[in-house]
């Protein structure tokens, strides 16, 4: 089994960055960049 990795800040705003400029998340309800960003945040608390 691979070893997990945590989102970190940096993989939050590349993530964001290219679902900007792909123009995606505009009309979903969840946005995956919001739940990659709480994710960032959560694992950099911890």
């Amino acid at each position: 089994m691979a070893k997990k990795q945590r989102m970190t800040k940096e993989d939050a705003s590349r993530i964001q960055s290219n679902e900007d400029k792909q123009g995606e998340n505009k009309t979903k309800q969840r946005p995956f960049k919001a739940r990659a960003q709480r994710a960032a945040t959560k694992n950099q608390e911890t």
